[in-house]
């Protein structure tokens, strides 16, 4: 069974996976966004955040599992977002520039 300490620490580390993810996504969203390797990066801690949940909730309780299911859909909906996202400024309706 997964523990109390190991749960908290998950959720800390996909916390902290979706603030950095946030504010990179709103670099992204501005004309002048250069900075595709903190982007990349995001997205890679939003990546591990998602299989970090998935295991652990393997070992988890009814309760645990149900937490850590809320966190992966905020960490995924995140994920999907900043992938939809056009952050590329020379890339215009798909189009190079």
């Amino acid at each position: 069974m997964a523990t109390r300490n190991s749960i908290d620490e998950c959720m800390q580390k996909c916390e902290d996976a979706i603030r950095y993810a946030q504010q990179q996504y709103k670099s992204g969203t501005q004309q002048e966004h250069y900075h595709d390797v903190e982007y990349t990066q995001a997205l890679q801690q939003l990546e591990e955040a998602v299989n970090d949940v998935a295991h652990l909730a393997n070992s988890a309780n009814a309760q645990q599992r149900d937490q850590l299911h809320r966190m992966r859909l905020q960490v995924q909906t995140l994920q999907n977002d900043m992938i939809l996202l056009d952050h590329d400024p020379n890339v215009v309706g798909g189009k190079l520039h």
